[in-house]
């Protein structure tokens, strides 16, 4: 048979417990701020968004890659507390991949350290023209265009990439417009694009490689947002797809913070601590701008 406690005592707890549900619900409530960051001097005057905080870090892959190429530098800014976003670069064209790009740099708060590898780099400097946010451009053995100017033209500013003579057109439609892709041929994928990495990767990398619309590496840019913005840069002196005099020039023309590194093209993948190096260094150095 079953016994029923007396009312009292079930009374009795059950004014405890709401007691207790309502004083947890005031604690939460309270310390609220501080844990979203609003108030960490629990002073009760919330301080600016921002202010004291790492810049998100936004990488942007080029040509013959896709955003993977910079997971060891994102795994080592993150492991440091950085915010990282690496978003597909659509390979269409310098002009419409930066607006892209644009787009996505305009979603985020606070400020941003922006970085481009390779064709990634003439798309950052297209990107951040106007934008107040972006403190910092970082490139890494990449195109770094005058408004004017486009791959194609900077390409044959200097000799010693072998790039052209490795390239396998394809032509494609996607039922609106037509045009003609570019490919490293895979044979010649680890040679001119990621000597220092085993063939085994390579030759992952080459079957997986996003191709680059011909017409937009022949777009010329109409901003140059190094002009305003601070910028460092990774001179690959062993690159075999950008010359590495053309990186030189467009880096002292720039006037960035630079430094070179026995490296091939995809210097992010094999020196991975290097290029994150100097991703913090232009976080640190333009902190509070």
């Amino acid at each position: 048979m079953a016994v029923s406690r007396p009312p009292s005592r079930v009374r009795r707890r059950t004014v405890r417990a709401t007691t207790l549900s309502l004083a947890l619900t005031g604690a939460i409530l309270a310390t609220g701020p501080a844990i979203a960051g609003g108030d960490p001097s629990g002073s009760g005057n919330p301080q600016p968004a921002g202010r004291g905080a790492k810049p998100t870090v936004v990488l942007v892959h080029g040509a013959f890659a896709d955003a993977s190429g910079w997971n060891g530098v994102a795994g080592r800014l993150m492991d440091r507390g950085y915010e990282v976003v690496a978003p597909p670069n659509p390979l269409r064209g310098v002009l419409g991949d930066s607006a892209y790009v644009a787009s996505i740099l305009k979603s985020i708060k606070g400020p941003i350290v922006l970085a481009g590898h390779s064709y990634g780099g003439a798309v950052i400097s297209q990107a951040a023209a106007g934008n107040k946010n972006v403190k910092a451009l970082v490139y890494v053995s990449a195109f770094m265009p005058d408004v004017g100017e486009s791959p194609a033209s900077l390409s044959a500013k200097f000799t010693g990439s072998e790039l052209a003579p490795a390239l396998r057109p394809v032509p494609y439609t996607d039922g609106t417009t037509s045009g003609t892709d570019l490919y490293i041929q895979n044979d010649k994928f680890h040679a001119v694009f990621a000597a220092d990495l085993p063939q085994a990767r390579a030759r992952l990398m080459a079957i997986e490689q996003r191709p680059v619309a011909q017409a937009g590496f022949g777009q010329k840019a109409t901003a140059a947002a190094w002009k305003k913005i601070p910028s460092w840069f990774v001179v690959a002196r062993n690159d075999k797809a950008i010359a590495p005099n053309l990186e030189r020039f467009e880096a002292r023309r720039a006037k960035s913070h630079t430094v070179e590194v026995d490296s091939s093209h995809v210097a992010m993948i094999s020196h991975p601590d290097l290029v994150t190096d100097q991703i913090r260094a232009a976080a640190h150095a333009t902190a509070g701008r």
